[in-house]
């Protein structure tokens, strides 16, 4: 018998990635819309990088507006990481329909735990979910 968690993996809209874009590439976009030089804009982004570990160690978040909120926290071995809260005017960019990547099992978007069984159950009829 398979488990709904196996279903939901297999059938759940995936964005299937490009290439990552690296600070050189960033940078490159960036000084081809603006007035700044590729060279100012690695400056920044590397002095950016130094500020956030700055305010981190002092146990602070920081804000970037547009982008979201950096929050530094702890495990139980003592191995610190960062959370990132999402900028909710990028999150609304990101989903006003002009998202040109490819998406996989897109035809799945909107489908309940419900239409998602059956749709196991049909395609996999000896390991049905119950």
């Amino acid at each position: 018998m398979a488990s709904l968690v196996s279903a939901l993996n297999q059938y759940r809209p995936q964005i299937e990635y490009g290439d990552t874009a690296d600070w050189r590439e960033v940078a490159d976009y960036m000084a081809d819309n603006s007035t700044l030089s590729r060279a100012d804009i690695i400056a920044v982004l590397t002095g950016l990088q130094q500020a956030v570990i700055h305010y981190h160690r002092q146990g602070r978040g920081v804000k970037l507006e547009g982008l979201g909120t950096y929050l530094p926290n702890v495990n139980y071995q003592g191995e610190f990481d960062v959370a990132h809260r999402l900028d909710r005017e990028l999150k609304r960019a990101l989903n006003d329909g002009s998202f040109s990547g490819k998406i996989r099992n897109r035809r799945n978007i909107g489908k309940s735990s419900a239409e998602v069984i059956a749709l196991w159950n049909s395609e996999h009829p000896d390991d049905p979910i119950e």
